[in-house]
């Protein structure tokens, strides 16, 4: 696809990728992706915001090519050192040695092992300036979204915001535009979701920090470049960042249980964990996790204050739904959560160990040991589970005093 201009000063030099299905190995993008590169050209000196993936550098030089001989590059910005971004960056530099490599304070380290080598790069501080002549570059710090080392770069004069990863979207259309592409709400949304939701207390931050900014465009580093209503864009991503209202004195805290059952013991321990935690007091709420949408239950774990999860042993392992649901608990906060196990086994019971294990390392609390049944549970073990969960709500109340 050939160059695209977007405003006075900057065109669309990037690469398309509709074949894309799986990006970073885990987020399905069925509409592919797209790697937006800009050239900003000011009457003096010519900049690129970011490059692409190291294997669509082809397109990238081709498009820039067409534009301006790239010996002549002044600046290449680079807002974030992944490699769907910093990739080609070593491709770049070959084509354009003298340029200046212009990055955020943080990214100093990242970028020598992404290039292997010192380029003595401009560190921009937050609110520096670059002037291209008649056109001026302010690079934003905006910290974790999603890396450590984002900045958003903001064109001034032609009042274009090219924000990174931040407002992007896996969704590939050569008419660029979101007022021209069709519907990609679902793609836009999921993104979020999938990328910045763990991050939300830094989105607001940087929604903060933009919220004087006079915006007319907003060009992310994938998807639709954002023309027909930027404000629109800005305000879902603060409304889908905006953290659960905090608890109220008096308010019961929440637990959620989440189990699998092979044989309908480890179901009934989930029954008796909830009587428990509701007789001290916490709302409570059970899931089948072979019946869930786990995109539907990620947003009430995030506001909840307890979270327990149920399985069998199986192969002296727990089951893959279980597994699933934790895996996905990487997109949302749950850092300083109560967290606990449980689960029935025949003969070796690893299970609930092995999940309590991975709540750990997702930095939940977990004030007790996995409770385990052997087997047939009977009303000793319905007792114990009891017991298990009004200790569990005892705890999780105490830790949101």
């Amino acid at each position: 696809m050939r160059p695209v201009e977007i405003s006075e000063h900057c065109t669309w030099v990037g690469a398309l990728d509709p074949q894309l299905r799986v990006f970073d190995v885990v987020m399905p993008t069925g509409e592919g992706t797209t790697y937006n590169a800009y050239l900003v050209k000011g009457a003096e000196k010519t900049a690129l915001v970011d490059c692409v993936k190291e294997k669509f550098m082809p397109q990238l030089l081709a498009n820039v090519e067409s534009l301006i001989d790239p010996a002549s590059l002044d600046y290449i910005v680079t807002n974030h050192t992944e490699p769907d971004h910093g990739g080609g960056l070593a491709t770049m530099l070959e084509h354009a040695p003298q340029a200046k490599v212009v990055i955020s304070k943080t990214a100093t380290g990242f970028l020598k092992g992404l290039l292997k080598r010192d380029v003595d790069p401009i560190l921009a501080a937050d609110g520096d300036e670059i002037d291209l002549g008649g056109v001026k570059l302010r690079f934003i710090w905006a910290p974790f979204l999603h890396w450590p080392d984002t900045m958003f770069t903001y064109v001034v004069e032609d009042k274009v915001l090219m924000p990174c990863d931040f407002l992007g979207c896996h969704y590939c259309d050569d008419r660029l535009f979101d007022d021209k592409v069709d519907d990609f709400s679902g793609a836009f949304r999921y993104y979020f979701d999938v990328i910045m939701r763990p991050f939300k207390e830094f989105a607001i931050k940087a929604l903060d920090k933009i919220d004087q900014l006079d915006i007319e465009m907003i060009a992310p580093s994938h998807g639709p470049i954002l023309r027909s209503d930027p404000k629109a864009y800005l305000f879902e991503y603060r409304e889908r960042a905006s953290m659960p209202s905090p608890r109220k004195p008096g308010d019961p805290v929440s637990v959620l249980i989440f189990y699998a059952s092979a044989y309908g013991n480890t179901e009934k321990m989930a029954g008796a964990l909830a009587d428990g935690a509701r007789q001290a007091g916490a709302q409570v709420a059970t899931f089948d996790a072979t019946q869930i949408d786990i995109a539907e239950v990620l947003p009430m774990i995030e506001a909840s204050d307890g979270l327990m999860v149920g399985s069998p042993t199986i192969v002296a392992d727990a089951v893959e739904q279980i597994w699933s649901l934790l895996s996905h608990l990487i997109t949302i906060k749950v850092k300083g959560k109560y967290g606990a196990s449980f689960g029935s086994y025949a003969w070796s019971g690893e299970a609930p160990m092995m999940l309590t294990n991975r709540l750990k390392e997702l930095k939940f609390r977990t004030p007790l040991e996995p409770l385990r049944a052997v087997f047939t549970v009977d009303e000793d073990d319905l007792a114990a589970a009891r017991k298990f969960g009004a200790d569990f709500a005892q705890a999780v109340k105490a830790g949101a005093k």
